[in-house]
C-alpha cells in the first residue's frame, strides 16, 4: 500500500520527499560514524524507500548535474605529470579488451539461456558500462529498459557498497583521504572557470552528441584547463560531497517501483552476475599485480566494474592514483559505448534469422 497516495502527480513534492529522507540518511551514517554518509546515507535511504513503495523521484537535471562536479574533479587530476605517466600505463590498459570479452563470453550467454532474456537484453546487461548509458542504448536497441535498469542498479549498487569495505579490510585504506579544500580556500578565479567547465562541458557535448556528457564533457575541459596551467586544484570540499549525495539518490531510486517478480529475475540476475565480475576483475588485478605493472590498490580500483562516477569517488576518497584509475574506466567505457552497439546489432540480426529460419522449417 502507497503510504503517500497523493504524492503520486506531484513531482516537485516526490523530490522534496526524495531529498528529505536521502538528508535523513546522511544524519544516521553521519551519527552512527558510518563510511561515506554523503553516498551511502542517501543511497539506502533512498533504496529502503523505494523498497516499501514511497513514491520516489530523481533529481533530474540538478541530479546530473551533479555529476559535472566528478568530471571537473578528474579533469583537474589530468596534469602534465599524469600525461607523463600514460606511456607507463599501456600495459595495463591493453589487458582492458580482453577482460571485457570474457565478460561478454560469460555475461551474455548467462543472461540469454539462465536468465531468459532476449538477445540484446542479454547483450546490453552483460556490458559493464555506465547506468545511463547501457539503458539507453539497450532500448534504442530494442532491449527491455526496465530490465537493464534494475540489472545495472543492482551492479552499482553492490560495487559502491562493497569496494570501500573491500578497501578498509584487505587494503587498509582509512577512506579518509582529504577530497578537496574548503570552498572559501579555493582561488575565485579558479572556482569561476571550474564551474563554467562543468557546464559548458556537460550543454556542449550533449549538442555534440557524447554519450555521458555530464562526465565527460566537463572532464575535457578541466584537463584542458588544467594542463595549460589556468586551474591547479579540484573543486571544492562541499562541491565534492553534493555529488556523492546525487549519486546516492540516483542509486537509490532506480528501484522505485520494483515488484516481486523483478526482484527475483532482474535484481537476482544483477546479484549473481556482480559475483561473476568480481571474479574476473580479481583475476585481472592478480595479473596487473603479477607482471609488476601496477600496485594491487591502485590496480583493484582500476579493474572494478562499477560506474565511471561513482569509482572517481571512490578513487578520490581512498587516495588512490586518480589518473591511472580514471585512465583504465575511460578506456573501458569509451570500449564499451564504441563496440557495444556493432555487436548488439549482429546480435539482434541473427536472432532474426535464426526466428525466420524457424518458421520457414
Amino acid at each position: 500500500m502507497n503510504p503517500f497516495p497523493k504524492l503520486g502527480e506531484r513531482p516537485l513534492a516526490r523530490r522534496a520527499l526524495t531529498v528529505a529522507l536521502a538528508a535523513v540518511g546522511v544524519l544516521v551514517f553521519w551519527s552512527l560514524g558510518l563510511p561515506l554518509p554523503f553516498l551511502f546515507g542517501p543511497m539506502f535511504a533512498c533504496l529502503i524507500a523505494a523498497l516499501v513503495g514511497c513514491p520516489l523521484k530523481g533529481l533530474g537535471q540538478v541530479g546530473i548535474g551533479a555529476r559535472t562536479i566528478l568530471g571537473v574533479a578528474v579533469g583537474a587530476s589530468i596534469t602534465p605529470t599524469v600525461v607523463a605517466q600514460l606511456p607507463d600505463m599501456m600495459a595495463s590498459v591493453a589487458l582492458l579488451p580482453i577482460y571485457l570479452a570474457l565478460i561478454a563470453a560469460i555475461g551474455v550467454p548467462y543472461f540469454r539461456h539462465v536468465c531468459g532474456f532476449d538477445p540484446v537484453t542479454s547483450w546490453y546487461a552483460a556490458m559493464p558500462g555506465g547506468l545511463q548509458d547501457m539503458v539507453i542504448f539497450g532500448t534504442e536497441a530494442g532491449g527491455d529498459p526496465r530490465a537493464l535498469s534494475l540489472v545495472h542498479a543492482t551492479r552499482v549498487l553492490i560495487i559502491v557498497t562493497v569496494v570501500p569495505f573491500i578497501l578498509i579490510q584487505f587494503f587498509d585504506a582509512s577512506l579518509s583521504n582529504p577530497i578537496g579544500a574548503p570552498a572559501a580556500d579555493e582561488p575565485p578565479v579558479e572556482m569561476l572557470l571550474m564551474v563554467l567547465a562543468a557546464i559548458i562541458g556537460w550543454k556542449g557535448g550533449e549538442r555534440l552528441g557524447l554519450f555521458g556528457a555530464s562526465i565527460l564533457g566537463p572532464m575535457i575541459l578541466a584537463g584542458a584547463l588544467s594542463l595549460s596551467g589556468f586551474i591547479h586544484t579540484r573543486p571544492p570540499a562541499e562541491a565534492i560531497l553534493a555529488a556523492q549525495f546525487g549519486i546516492g539518490i540516483g542509486i537509490g531510486v532506480g528501484y522505485v517501483g520494483v515488484t516481486l517478480y523483478e526482484l527475483r529475475r532482474d535484481v537476482l540476475a544483477g546479484i549473481v552476475f556482480v559475483a561473476i565480475l568480481a571474479g574476473l576483475a580479481a583475476v585481472f588485478t592478480e595479473i596487473v599485480v603479477l607482471l609488476g605493472l601496477q600496485g594491487p590498490f591502485d590496480a583493484f580500483l582500476a579493474f572494478a566494474p562499477g560506474g565511471q562516477a561513482e569509482m572517481a569517488v571512490l578513487a578520490i576518497i581512498a587516495g588512490a592514483d586518480l589518473g591511472y584509475v580514471v585512465v583504465h574506466h575511460l578506456t573501458r567505457m569509451m570500449l564499451v559505448i564504441t563496440l557495444a552497439p556493432l555487436f548488439a546489432r549482429v546480435l539482434k540480426v541473427r536472432a532474426a534469422r535464426r526466428a525466420r529460419d524457424e518458421g520457414n522449417g
